[in-house]
């Protein structure tokens, strides 16, 4: 049995011994020791108790890269530089997957095509604030200067 587990099992013990000593209206001295010696053994069953033990990974030290791998990482580079960026419903502000396959559905399907969408008409498809779709709109056309 853990130690913990006996010193709780005593704080129980002197806490029917207080509500006894509260029932039979003994001296109030007494009832007040005997529930300070209570919470004295729950205090000493808490610092018994087992604490979680930090486990750590040990990760081998990286490799430096090769004379080839940096060729290659170089070459890919080029290639993704040379590709135009695409920018995708879901990096607008508010814009959720959900939300971007419900405006796909309606013909939106890139941020270009929201920027140039009206708020109201969006609203009106969706069911959802004028409000919310403004904003949409305003940072599509933000995210289309950037790009």
């Amino acid at each position: 049995m853990r130690s913990d587990y006996a010193l709780y099992t005593v704080a129980i013990i002197f806490f029917i011994i207080t509500g006894i000593i509260f029932a039979y209206q003994v001296e109030l001295l007494w009832a007040v020791a005997t529930a300070i010696i209570g919470l004295l053994f729950i205090g000493l069953g808490y610092s018994q108790s087992p604490k979680p033990k930090a486990t750590t990974i040990e990760t081998p030290p990286p490799t430096p890269p090769t004379l080839t791998e940096v060729v290659e990482e170089e070459k890919t580079e080029t290639a993704i530089e040379a590709a135009p960026t695409v920018v995708e419903l879901t990096e607008v502000k508010g814009i959720g997957e959900k939300r971007a396959e419900q405006l796909k559905a309606l013909g939106i399907n890139s941020v270009e095509d929201l920027a140039k969408a009206s708020a109201k008409d969006l609203a009106v498809k969706l069911k959802i604030s004028p409000k919310i779709t403004g904003k949409w709109i305003r940072n599509a056309k933000k995210l289309v200067e950037k790009s």
